[in-house]
């Protein structure tokens, strides 16, 4: 797992639609008589940048320097909106129009939202051949270009804008929006939510129809990559010529997620123009949004908060080591809490040979976290005949667990892991040797679940049965 990288000399560029968040918050104590509605007595209002400032704003809290490209009214709204995104680091370069300034009012009370009222026109008459032109001068500088597009007409005339991109050779990065992705033609990735992303290919009522129709799309309009978020069930990556990832949703606690998928693609943008691979900068991605949906409002993710999750602390390791079942869920729970993607295999590991080695390194490589499943002792012998095993289930994963690769190791007493498996419930399930998916126990709940499972091959000319023959000789 890589750790948070130095983002404080990248420069990234956020175009699209800018709004102002504005929070009236206050007590509600009653109902009103007039109609069957709570008062609120609105004793505070707070306002934030919305939309593509709000990503600006969560890129600058990670250090970067940000330019804000878009268009909005000149207004007093226009001008709370530029002191928000100025207050956080950020280099205001709005374009004013004659439109007025989009405004999102939300009505709170207990940290509950009660009601959101919208003010808004379509700013689409005034992203023109002005605009691109202007939005175009604010590319030479950056490392990366977002677009962040929320449907308000800002990116009316975005094909011209990522054609640019690309012919700069400039990553581009785009939260899209509507039915038409053939606009976003050429980009380097697309980061649509599962509602967004069915709108264009499709029901995906499983893993398997997520991950074929979205490659199909992937290749049709010649993307590097598309990055579904998928709420709670976390996030599937899909990249050209790579196998698909899925990251387990990290949030302990969903308090509000407004704002996640911009806290997404600033993380993700972040992450890749400091040069991080992309699997590692979606991982990352993930655990921001498990950071921010615990957060009330447009909020953003720090760097210190990113950096805990990327490389946890003492205080949210749990020690590795042997474990009992119970203890492994928790361990597990609280891995998929921080993003980790959990790995496990099973198996007797009664002499660990060079064999073993090899498997055991190339399953840990597949996650964060090698979980290994030990038949005990009843179980090997049931296996494998009553003179083994030759070193009690206590030793063997002793032995397991003082190896670099292997986390964790716990006994199971039954003939296959199966049960143990479908309760722990592992993003990646591993078997050494000859087998096919469907013959590996624990296969069918793993794929149910979203899982992958992967079949390695063994280091050929080594095999415990040989040790032992040898010894005897």
């Amino acid at each position: 797992m890589s750790a948070l990288p130095d983002m404080s000399a990248n420069n990234v560029t956020v175009i699209g639609d800018v709004m102002l968040d504005r929070f009236w918050t206050g007590a509600s104590q009653r109902m009103s008589p007039e109609a069957p509605v709570p008062v609120v007595n609105v004793s505070s209002q707070e306002d934030r940048a919305g939309g593509a400032g709000n990503v600006a704003v969560n890129l600058a809290k990670l250090g970067l320097t940000v330019s804000l490209v878009g268009l909005c009214g000149d207004d007093d709204h226009a001008r709370a909106l530029r002191s928000c995104v100025e207050e956080a680091g950020v280099r205001w370069n709005v374009m004013p129009c004659a439109a007025d300034t989009i405004v999102k009012l939300r009505v709170l009370s207990r940290n509950q939202q009660l009601l959101r009222l919208d003010f808004e026109q379509s700013l689409t008459p005034y992203a023109n051949d002005l605009f691109v032109g202007f939005a175009q001068q604010h590319f030479a500088d950056a490392d990366l270009i977002v677009f962040s597009d929320y449907a308000k007409g800002s990116l009316a005339l975005i094909e011209p804008l990522i054609a640019r991109c690309r012919a700069l050779g400039k990553t581009t990065l785009v939260d899209p929006k509507g039915q038409d992705f053939e606009r976003y033609r050429g980009a380097t990735v697309l980061t649509p939510n599962l509602t967004e992303l069915e709108a264009v290919v499709g029901t995906c009522p499983d893993d398997a129809t997520l991950v074929a129709k979205t490659e199909a799309l992937r290749s049709a309009l010649d993307l590097q990559a598309i990055l579904v978020t998928r709420s709670e069930a976390g996030m599937t990556l899909i990249q050209a010529g790579e196998s698909p990832q899925h990251f387990s949703a990290s949030a302990r606690e969903v308090f509000d997620v407004t704002g996640a998928g911009d806290t997404v693609i600033a993380a993700l943008a972040g992450c890749l123009s400091a040069g991080l691979p992309m699997v590692e900068a979606a991982r990352i991605a993930n655990r921001a949004a498990g950071v921010v949906v615990a957060k009330l409002g447009t909020a953003s993710v720090t760097p210190d908060e990113l950096a805990e999750i990327a490389e946890p602390g003492p205080a949210n390791r749990m020690s590795q080591g042997v474990v009992s079942a119970t203890e492994m869920l928790d361990v597990v729970t609280n891995a998929r809490a921080m993003g980790q993607r959990v790995v496990m295999t099973n198996g007797c590991f009664d002499l660990l040979h060079p064999g073993h080695i090899a498997y055991l390194t190339q399953a840990a490589a597949l996650g964060d976290m090698l979980v290994v499943a030990v038949n005990d002792d009843d179980s090997v012998r049931r296996l494998k005949g009553d003179d083994r095993p030759v070193n009690a289930v206590a030793d063997r994963m002793a032995v397991l667990v003082g190896l670099a690769s292997v986390d964790y190791a716990l006994p199971f007493s039954e003939d296959t892991p199966a049960k143990l498996i479908e309760a722990l419930a592992p993003d990646v399930l591993v078997k050494g040797g000859d087998y096919a998916v469907e013959d590996i126990a624990g296969h069918e709940s793993v794929l149910t679940q979203g899982g992958e499972v992967i079949v390695l091959d063994f280091l050929e000319g080594h095999s415990t049965s040989r040790l032992i023959n040898r010894l005897s000789d």
